[in-house]
């Protein structure tokens, strides 16, 4: 039985308790089209995510189920169904428990999410890195004057998901997901754990965060006998982060940083940066934030995230309005390379009460075929959604 038929089996065996009283359901579908503007290819597909709620009547239980999934005509690998929520929680006085399939996120950067490790990234949806995958979880809160304490015992390990074949934004090479190597004789079986203390300290937002099992992020390593075709190999990693965000008024104040020891290499990595908000911008109801961001990773060329000496500057418009129409304008320039860089709008406005329309629009620019974004120089798309809420 693979990851995705023991989670689905978890599901199912949480519902029943469910339905012995009124749950709360809600739903949604959508289309998505991509124009690749450099060779006019269309890339298209259909989406849908229902999401099941039920409290019990001490609102101490409480059980969540969200099922997510794409249909996608040009990328097998962009096709696929996903538990991301089967989990149950228990709320007492000064604890939490949480036991099921769930989400987590660590962080306060815009650009460059270095602590948030708990869940796998979907890359096959977006090259962004903010789609996440649903992770087998126990995990246990504790709230206290002092802080919170946040523990987890994370069962089962999910392979990233990469564009397929026929999939855009492949990456330097395509990535073979059937021949996945890890370094644990237990491979997608083995346990990890994390601990994060979080605290609000006057204007500072702190979090420290310590995770220890398979890396997330892969090795890719080439397979023998061709030179345009790589497998993953998940190794063993500890890694210890921090992420602080201080409001000072109008700025917001951000720094993340890591230190992670696998079996390759031991390096660290920071971003840090500021955004500040423009209140009532061109006298009208608009805010405006202004972000500025550094990201800098020890392993220089060697690394394996496009953010190793860049510099990261976006404009955020929240117009306020009925609509909730919002616009994020984001360009991030590779200080080690020139010629390396890539740009990004992201936008959302409601149609309606129902109707959500949302843009996506990447560029990507690369001269050296050493550099990552070498590979994507010819991917810039323009990407439009339309989602029906229900």
């Amino acid at each position: 039985m693979n990851y995705t038929d023991r989670v689905l089996l978890l599901a199912i065996l949480l519902l029943p308790p469910c339905f012995a009283q009124a749950v709360d359901i809600s739903a949604q579908v959508g289309a998505q089209s991509r124009l690749f503007t450099q060779d006019g290819q269309w890339q298209n597909s259909i989406a849908a995510e229902t999401e099941l709620y039920w409290e019990d009547s001490t609102q101490t239980n409480s059980f969540a189920l969200t099922l997510a999934g794409r249909y996608d005509n040009l990328d097998n690998q962009r096709s696929y169904v996903d538990v991301q929520e089967a989990l149950w929680l228990h709320v007492a006085a000064d604890w939490e428990f949480r036991a099921g399939i769930g989400k987590v996120f660590w962080g306060v950067t815009e650009s460059n999410h270095l602590v948030d490790i708990i869940n796998q990234t979907n890359l096959a949806e977006s090259i962004d890195g903010e789609h996440k995958l649903g992770q087998a979880m126990l995990h246990g809160t504790l709230v206290r004057d002092w802080g919170v304490l946040d523990a987890f015992v994370l069962p089962g390990f999910r392979e990233r998901i990469f564009a397929g074949k026929n999939g855009r934004l492949q990456g330097p090479v395509l990535i073979d997901k059937h021949s996945a190597l890890f370094e644990s004789a237990a491979q997608q079986n083995h346990v990890d754990y994390a601990l994060r203390y979080s605290h609000t300290i006057n204007a500072f937002d702190v979090g420290v965060s310590w995770f220890n099992g398979t890396n997330r992020e892969p090795q890719i390593l080439p397979v023998e006998g061709t030179t345009d075709t790589g497998r993953p190999y998940y190794d063993q990693m500890q890694q210890f982060g921090l992420d602080v965000q201080a409001t000072l008024g109008d700025w917001l104040l951000k720094l993340e940083t890591i230190s992670r020891q696998d079996s390759v290499t031991d390096f660290a990595a920071v971003t840090t940066g500021f955004e500040y908000t423009v209140t009532g911008v061109f006298n009208s109801v608009a805010d405006m934030g202004l972000l500025l961001e550094y990201s800098r990773d020890s392993r220089n060329d060697e690394a394996t995230t496009l953010l190793q000496n860049d510099l990261f500057f976006g404009m955020r418009l929240a117009f306020n309005d009925m609509q909730g129409t919002e616009i994020l304008f984001g360009y991030v320039q590779d200080l080690a390379h020139q010629a390396s860089a890539m740009g990004f709008i992201e936008g959302s406005r409601r149609l309606g009460e129902a109707w959500t329309l949302t843009l996506d629009v990447r560029t990507f620019a690369g001269r050296e075929p050493n550099e990552l974004l070498y590979s994507l120089r010819q991917d810039d798309y323009v990407a439009i959604s339309l989602d029906y809420y229900f």
